[in-house]
């Protein structure tokens, strides 16, 4: 749909503005409360987060409106991103409470931060401009820094966060050194003045292509993509259970977008260029993800190996170049964020005061001690599997189909294969949970509010699954 020009983009802006005003009253707020009124900030946070949903879907688009002179664009894509990106961050945060109160972190600058990376993934989702995208992408990986570490007491998660400081500010220099040799061959930092200037001076040249591998670099690095991956074991294994399953989630919109923005829409004419950069990196994250995450036996870094190869899928639908691989691969990440929240879900709901649940050994013969919860995790790990009738196995359908459609069946052939591989390790904490004896006599202590979100999110899998249309329809409305 042709775009909408317009010089008054405060009402396109509406939801980041109001985030923003947000962000400073609650800060404000939480000056002047003790420790025993946090929860006045957590709900804040809440009210925020519907606040934002209010704002996004009154003021949604139907076509495409750039606003702020080029820096920032208004579309269904972007407000169905920001909308999930919503629906995201509260459910991390109900899933985190009772956690977060029983470990002392229950205080008022982890919602801060929390908010501040959400801020981050909004403006990278309405990036017009690459100065915009690396506004966005700073926002957010400062705020996850900072979240990281905010277990003070913790020697493992400090060294986790410098690990993942030191690393994230080398790839975010690539990502901006790319920038700016664009911007010195092209001559703007407009993503639709980019386009066309790169079709002007050929995608074959030599500075664009130089450019081009830097940015790669930094799209792969925040996705967790090998050969960029090796602070993602790390960092899911230091962090405070609640923040790993804040980065599983959220963070994955904002790399897929980054991808969407820059690749797909700023350097499309360079399609051959970076989907040959794209087929290697897929198939490194889908090798290694998969054949080293057999070898775990902490819940937290097997979900991270898994993140990796799922890396590698969401990839495939990128590398596809159309606009069915671009659907595909949104389609991916949407289904995979839900399938991540609810498996960190489950540690959360296993783990009680000194015990954090996330050894595999924890999970056995849980379904002795709870039938349904078992359940749950059964379904969450069969739809990351990718196993039928759940809503992982059309994610991976989609982003297979759209591979095939564009003449690579043959790395559709690998992935196949790659998924069979990886299956293992998933069965394999079903089989704890049904075949093994209980390891200790605990009983589940999570509250209601947590059981609820959970269980509610299991069944999400299985309804998907049975009625994958609904999301399915909904990306190719957005991006059609």
């Amino acid at each position: 749909m042709e775009a909408v020009v317009t010089n008054f983009g405060m009402q396109a802006a509406a939801a980041e503005i109001f985030l923003l005003t947000a962000i400073c009253v609650i800060l404000l707020v939480d000056v002047f409360l003790d420790d025993s009124k946090r929860w006045v900030t957590y709900g804040l946070t809440m009210l925020t987060l519907a606040g934002c949903a209010f704002v996004t879907v009154n003021y949604a688009v139907d076509g495409r409106v750039i606003a702020f002179d080029g820096m920032f664009i208004a579309d269904p894509m972007g407000d169905v991103l920001k909308l999930f990106t919503y629906g995201t961050v509260a459910v991390s945060l109900l899933y985190s409470r009772e956690y977060l109160q029983r470990n002392g972190l229950f205080r008022g600058e982890f919602f801060i931060l929390a908010l501040v990376a959400m801020l981050g993934v909004m403006v990278m989702v309405s990036a017009g401009s690459l100065l915009t995208v690396y506004l966005g992408v700073e926002l957010l990986s400062l705020s996850l820094y900072a979240m990281v570490a905010f277990d003070r007491d913790s020697g493992v998660a400090a060294e986790s966060a410098m690990k993942y400081f030191v690393l994230g500010a080398i790839a975010s220099g690539a990502l901006l050194y790319g920038f700016s040799i664009l911007y010195g061959v092209a001559g703007t930092l407009q993503l639709d003045e980019l386009a066309v200037a790169v079709r002007e001076v050929g995608a074959g040249n030599l500075g664009l292509i130089f450019g081009l591998a830097f940015v790669i670099v930094g799209i792969a690095f925040k996705f967790g993509a090998v050969p960029f991956h090796m602070w993602v074991p790390d960092v899911y294994h230091g962090a405070p259970t609640p923040v790993t399953m804040f980065i599983g989630s959220a963070p994955k919109i904002a790399s897929f977008i980054l991808a969407i923005r820059v690749l797909a829409e700023g350097l499309d004419a360079m399609v051959a260029s970076w989907q040959n950069m794209l087929i290697a990196i897929s198939i490194a994250s889908m090798i290694i993800g998969n054949v080293v995450a057999i070898a775990q036996t902490n819940l937290k870094r097997m979900l991270a190996y898994s993140t990796i190869s799922h890396v590698g899928f969401i990839l495939l639908g990128i590398l596809a170049g159309t606009n069915d691989g671009y659907r595909a691969s949104m389609f991916y990440t949407l289904t995979y964020v839900i399938m991540a929240v609810g498996s960190f879900g489950m540690i959360l709901l296993l783990s009680r005061k000194g015990f954090e649940g996330d050894q595999l050994e924890d999970f056995k013969g849980l379904a002795r001690k709870s039938p349904w919860f078992a359940a749950v995790m059964m379904m969450l790990m069969f739809s990351t599997a990718g196993v039928p009738p759940f809503v992982g196995f059309w994610a991976k359908i989609a982003v297979l189909g759209a591979v095939v459609n564009v003449g690579l069946s043959w790395l559709a052939a690998v992935a196949v294969l790659l998924s069979v591989v990886g299956a293992f390790y998933y069965l394999r904490v079903i089989k704890l949970m049904y075949f093994d004896e209980p390891t200790d006599t605990y009983n589940i202590e999570a509250g209601g509010t947590l059981r609820a979100v959970l269980s509610a999110n299991g069944v999400a899998v299985l309804a998907l699954g049975i009625f994958p249309s609904v999301l399915l329809d909904l990306c190719a409305r957005v991006l059609p």
